[in-house]
């Protein structure tokens, strides 16, 4: 217990120890739930907000409300509310549950998404929004997250493309659009697409150039600051090439019984015009 809260890890077969529980914070790494340190101010002040999810999850909200009288939704990576995804707390018709790999206001357990400690076809939708760069097997979270949910039960997924490493030891993973939409081939997409552009991929690309020349992460964020306006390049680009370049993406989807077949992700590639 921490905070109140089960840890429902199995130790044995995660990257996360038992020891790093016994500490006050309760946390592998130190967070930021609420989002007021200089740090977290001088990204959103250089990156912006989350326009594409803040729609997705009206969306989200208002199909999962279509689906249930109460519909329970699981947030995987929920301590920090993710930029854009306040619909889904502010909605008193939802039953949200909270999981991360550390404890906070926001969450009722401690969990390891390579394991949900859930029955299946427990929940209405699932919400996992930066979460996928930072698992060891992304296929088999995926896995869990089809087991969890109901029968036409919906996902929504936000997953970097063009970042550098943003959580030090527990960052391994990045998807272009094919490989997110492969990544979620048993669900029937709704909609997909870049959440970010190439002006954002940039922005990173500048931020972490100073950090290579050894400014430091703090420096490093002031050091781009004054190229913030590159984010808004990202509202005249679209289509395919949009997609290639993108910083993050999208995947917005239901629950299927059938599989996307490999010969299907060329099109899929081409349809992105």
């Amino acid at each position: 217990m921490v905070d109140g809260q089960k840890v429902l890890i199995d130790f044995d077969a995660s990257i996360f120890e038992r020891s790093l529980y016994d500490s006050d914070s309760n946390s592998v790494l130190d967070r930021d739930v609420r989002g007021e340190s200089i740090g977290s101010r001088l990204h959103r002040l250089t990156f912006g907000e989350n326009p594409v999810a803040a729609e997705n999850c009206k969306k989200f909200v208002a199909l999962a409300d279509e689906q249930s009288a109460r519909p329970r939704i699981l947030v995987v990576g929920g301590a920090k509310i993710g930029s854009g995804a306040d619909a889904l707390y502010a909605d008193p018709s939802l039953d949200v549950v909270g999981t991360d790999v550390f404890s906070s206001p926001n969450t009722v357990l401690v969990a390891d998404a390579h394991k949900l400690p859930f029955v299946d076809g427990s929940f209405d939708g699932v919400w996992i929004q930066a979460v996928l760069e930072h698992v060891l097997e992304p296929a088999a979270v995926v896995s869990e997250i089809h087991r969890v949910l109901r029968e036409d039960g919906l996902v929504y997924a936000e997953t970097p493309f063009m970042q550098q490493v943003h959580e030090r030891a527990y960052d391994f993973t990045r998807f272009t659009q094919s490989g997110h939409r492969w990544l979620f081939r048993n669900f029937s997409e709704i909609s997909a697409g870049p959440v970010t552009g190439g002006g954002v991929s940039l922005l990173w690309s500048i931020r972490y150039l100073f950090r290579t020349l050894g400014v430091g992460d703090g420096a490093s964020r002031i050091a781009a600051l004054p190229f913030f306006w590159l984010r808004f390049l990202d509202g005249f680009s679209t289509g395919r090439a949009k997609a290639d370049a993108a910083s993050g993406l999208f995947f917005l989807g239901r629950r299927s019984n059938e599989a996307l077949s490999p010969g299907a992700m060329p099109h899929y590639y081409n349809s992105q015009t």
